[in-house]
């Protein structure tokens, strides 16, 4: 970096920062915003977004030929995990590890209970019948599905999500794999963009985290 640059930046953060704190004393002390982040006190293995983000529609193919869509996942809270079936190593450790937090929600309603997604980011290979076989060998609960390639790469960007298509070394068009986003992220009962779950998976933590959430997502507000 340059020497003349040094001065110049100097300058730059110590008005940026006369600014910040010129701007919270006219503004006096901010109200609490209402956010998911506030319902949950100190969440043990998810962290929420201050706002959830509300997504664009999509729809992706389940294998009873239905689509599956924001309103289907609406009255949910619902752990997304891209992925694909030929996967070696972080598809199965995942939904491992999610089928137990599945079992330890088990007890709570059907219409409300939390669910987990896996959508198959290797349509090439993985028929929306496919992917559902792979996804209820873990837990039968586990939603399935999978889209065309433009679907796919529209639903995991508004997730900030992504994977590619990796060829093998065997330079055979069949032999490839698929990177692919390791995390796991959260959609609320709206459907919308709440939070997310870096590996590795504290299971018992995200268990307990999204019961938390969904007892308090089925308590009447109370009045202000």
């Amino acid at each position: 970096m340059s020497k003349r640059l040094v001065p110049i930046l100097v300058v730059a953060v110590v008005a940026a920062a006369l600014g910040l704190w010129a701007a919270q004393r006219l503004q006096g002390p901010a109200a609490p915003a209402a956010s998911t982040a506030s319902a949950l006190p100190a969440p043990r293995a998810i962290t929420l977004l201050p706002t959830p983000r509300v997504l664009p529609a999509f729809s992706l193919q389940q294998a009873d030929g239905t689509a599956l869509t924001p309103d289907t996942l609406k009255g949910h809270w619902t752990a997304v995990f891209l992925g694909f079936t030929h996967c070696p190593d972080v598809c199965p450790t995942t939904l491992t590890e999610m089928a137990g937090a599945q079992k330890q929600w088990a007890a709570l309603p059907e219409a409300t209970r939390p669910r987990v997604l896996f959508v198959s980011a290797d349509p090439e290979r993985d028929t929306p019948q496919l992917v559902a076989q792979y996804a209820h060998a873990f837990h039968p609960d586990t939603l399935a599905a999978t889209a065309p390639l433009p679907q796919l790469e529209a639903f995991a960007r508004s997730l900030s999500l992504v994977f590619m298509k990796v060829p093998g070394p065997s330079g055979d068009p069949a032999d490839y794999s698929i990177d692919h986003s390791a995390a796991l992220v959260l959609l609320d009962p709206q459907a919308r963009m709440a939070g997310v779950v870096q590996p590795p998976f504290d299971v018992k933590g995200i268990a307990a985290d999204l019961e938390a959430l969904t007892a308090q997502a089925a308590t009447p507000a109370s009045a202000e």
